[in-house]
């Protein structure tokens, strides 16, 4: 990762109609932005998106930047309150999350592993997706920004435009549901992921 004075370079450049800054850093950071998406809207095609309208509301929206905080929490806090808008608008449309199809598989960078290991990747991530996919959307997200990214609640509450006291009950109430879909502690050593055994 490029450290924080080129990013800042790189944004002054941006902002003065430099397409290559910009490119730099929407290159930074794409992977981070959309694994956030996918993992908050569960499928491909949307994550893709929804990536897109991050950097570009990012974009339209740098002379707003404060570079005090982190691009990357910035842009990240774009990318979740943008999926989150997307999922209220996905459910009043269409839905509920009960019924959504969930995707075949995470879009996460490896290095070709062996057939079985991928074979139990790709159940535990499809397993992990599934109970993701049931949360609503404000718990989904806070799972997402507290367990995958590592944020603070002090962070997360200001990406979500929420307090800290907001953002921990929601996360109680989403450790609470998917520990009810686990089922107990057998299920979650089955599942095999750090992550939500955590939970």
């Amino acid at each position: 990762m490029s450290d924080p004075t080129t990013i800042l370079e790189w944004v002054d450049a941006a902002m003065q109609g430099d397409q290559d800054a910009y490119a730099s850093i929407v290159y930074a950071y794409q992977d981070s932005v959309y694994n956030l998406c996918y993992r908050i809207l569960g499928e491909r095609g949307e994550a893709e998106d929804a990536a897109q309208e991050a950097f570009l509301r990012a974009y339209l929206n740098l002379s707003r930047y404060d570079r005090e905080r982190s691009f990357k929490t910035w842009v990240l806090s774009i990318a979740s309150n943008y999926c989150i808008d997307r999922l209220r608008r996905r459910r009043l449309q269409w839905m509920s999350l009960d019924d959504e199809p969930v995707a075949d598989r995470l879009a996460l960078h490896s290095n070709d592993p062996e057939p079985e290991p991928a074979t139990l990747d790709r159940e535990r991530s499809q397993a992990i997706q599934k109970m993701l996919g049931e949360l609503s959307p404000d718990y989904r997200a806070v799972v997402v920004l507290r367990y995958w990214y590592e944020y603070s609640y002090a962070e997360i509450a200001d990406m979500l435009e929420t307090t800290e006291s907001a953002v921990k009950s929601r996360l109680f109430r989403a450790r609470q549901a998917l520990a009810d879909k686990l089922g107990s502690d057998a299920a979650a050593a089955r599942l095999g992921d750090p992550v939500m055994e955590g939970l």
